[in-house]
């Protein structure tokens, strides 16, 4: 028995959230500063501390939208791109795409194809 799809006239078209680049990563910018300006490395962390976009907020705001373990959240994060919600809705999608991208990383929402659009 096959399985049969109707998309009702109410129903919203669900959609994916994928996180095409997680952030600047901050020992890659210490190894930049430390390049330039010979400072030590200490100083160099605390320098890259300062720069938006890292990683760890991404991995904080992947965290809050799945659920997920900080453990989990971290992998997703690091395996881009990477669908981080799928089959939400519209407004669910816009917001945590607007989230992934406050904190410095590249998201997009994807309309996810309707079943079966492949046979005919």
């Amino acid at each position: 028995m096959a399985d049969e799809y109707f998309l009702l006239v109410c129903d919203d078209v669900p959609h994916d959230v994928v996180l095409t680049d997680s952030g600047v990563r901050v020992m890659d910018v210490v190894q930049v500063v430390r390049r330039l300006t010979e400072l030590s490395l200490w100083h160099s962390k605390v320098l890259a501390a300062q720069v938006p976009g890292r990683v760890m907020d991404v991995v904080q705001v992947v965290r809050r939208l799945t659920g997920l373990s900080l453990w989990h959240s971290k992998v997703l994060a690091a395996q881009v791109p990477a669908v981080i919600l799928a089959g939400v809705p519209q407004e669910d999608a816009t917001a945590a795409v607007s989230a992934l991208r406050g904190v410095g990383a590249r998201a997009e929402e994807r309309e996810q194809p309707e079943p079966g659009f492949l046979e005919h």
